[in-house]
């Protein structure tokens, strides 16, 4: 019996005595949290798209700006790999539990500080420095909790329904896009533009302090992943479970990075680009473009639950591949619907894009979590991811550098989304081959 196999078999013991009512409970306290997470992730990618590029970086030219802020925006997610490696060994060490009360705590209070930090027209050059530090310090935090609250919800769930309960931490995704977008929303309709632009935009990140407490707590209350638990009974703990992925697990780290590369990248395209496009070059309002982003957000949610019911039928990685076909034919459409004109048909373009990108994303956790044995999942999860969520990063920027290139046009942005919805497809297609085999799991 192969090393792989005997850890297989450890962790199939250790599922088959597992409830849907343990998997629910867990799966709600993961959702929780990464609700917390990404909304205060992506605050700092509305605040890039809005206020961080007037606030923090002054120049002449607004694309200059944008691409400042769309930099600093993409330093934190070049931070996530790293945090993934940190927190990843820790999460294989010591427990996936422990690791996430570390996690949500960090993000939490940084995003406070960000709420708190003078701009650049109060203390000068140090404006800008002082938020890439506390977006590198969020980037580290945020690479050790997605992979670690994806680990601890597949392991507590039945094999069979893996898929189903891998969709729900997903869906912190908009819930944490409709919080955060929502709080800048409403900060819009209370303020004026003057009084937004000087203060009222630090609200919705100060508010990241008393929403700490509450997931605090809720983490506190959930159970160790049985599968690390008979690990360590067994002695099956891996001493130095970096070197080990990296070793033994290196081509699953490059496809797991493909196959989540369109739920975050993709994402950020439709979200923190389309935001900046429709707002600097379109001429559209502010609220017209996170009406947009919570609209998609919200049908992201149904979208998410859909495709984590494929994911259980036909396996998860089918949904990746046919999930990126889909998000490839809606590009070009969605992008027509933005550059209309039409309120109601830029509103349906976020959304059309958002959904379809969303099916992949829904599948994304199991597949990953499905590559990399139980001794070394939340190392191996927390590279493939992060690194996704790195390249994903400069996504944005990118955009808006190629589409200045292109007199403003939108097509090199829709071109992009096209390449990372096929991307992601090829990566669905060879998942299968490189996962561990699981009695009743299908991938």
């Amino acid at each position: 019996m192969s090393e792989t196999t005997h850890t297989a078999s450890i962790e199939y013991d250790a599922t088959q005595e597992l409830s849907v009512k343990d998997a629910n409970k867990v799966a709600l306290g993961a959702l929780i949290g990464t609700a917390l997470e990404w909304y205060d992730f992506f605050l700092f990618s509305a605040a890039a798209a809005l206020v961080f590029n007037v606030q923090y970086f002054t120049s002449e030219n607004a694309t200059a700006a944008a691409l400042a802020s769309f930099a600093t925006f993409g330093v934190g997610l070049a931070a996530r790999p790293i945090g993934g490696i940190i927190f990843g060994r820790m999460g294989d060490r010591v427990g996936r539990r422990k690791v996430l009360m570390i996690t949500i705590v960090g993000i939490g209070l940084v995003t406070g500080l960000i709420g708190l930090l003078p701009t650049y027209a109060a203390i000068g050059i140090a404006a800008p420095v002082l938020l890439v530090l506390l977006r590198v310090l969020q980037g580290l935090f945020v690479g050790g909790e997605w992979s670690g609250a994806m680990t601890i919800v597949v392991e507590n769930a039945p094999l069979h329904l893996r898929a189903r309960y891998a969709a729900i931490p997903q869906i912190g995704s908009p819930i944490g896009t409709i919080l955060s977008s929502g709080g800048f929303f409403v900060m819009t309709l209370l303020f004026s533009q003057q009084n937004f632009d000087a203060w009222g935009w630090r609200i919705p990140f100060l508010i990241a302090l008393p929403l700490l407490l509450i997931a605090v707590y809720i983490r506190s209350r959930l159970e160790e992943s049985p599968v690390f638990r008979q690990l360590e009974e067994s002695g099956e703990v891996v001493k130095s479970p970096v070197l080990t992925t990296f070793r033994d697990s290196w081509r699953q780290i490059i496809v797991g990075m493909a196959a989540a590369l369109l739920g975050v990248g993709g994402f950020y395209l439709v979200t923190a680009f389309c935001v900046w496009y429709g707002v600097n070059v379109l001429g559209y309002s502010s609220s017209l473009m996170l009406l947009g982003s919570m609209v998609a957000a919200a049908v992201e949610i149904l979208a998410l639950l859909w495709g984590g019911s494929l994911g259980a039928k036909y396996g998860a990685s089918k949904v990746i591949l046919w999930g990126g076909i889909a998000s490839a034919i809606v590009s070009v459409p969605a992008f027509l619907m933005l550059s209309s004109g039409n309120p109601v048909l830029v509103v349906v373009s976020m959304t059309l894009a958002v959904a379809a990108l969303s099916l992949p994303y829904a599948a994304s956790g199991t597949v990953l979590t499905g590559l990399f044995p139980a001794k070394t999942r939340y190392t191996g999860v927390g590279m493939a991811q992060n690194v996704a969520g790195m390249l994903s990063g400069f996504i944005p920027l990118l955009a808006t550098g190629f589409v200045a290139g292109a007199a403003n046009h939108w097509w090199p942005a829709a071109a992009m989304l096209v390449f990372l919805s096929l991307f992601s497809a090829v990566a669905g297609a060879i998942a299968p081959r490189l996962s561990v085999k699981l009695p009743g799991f299908k991938h």
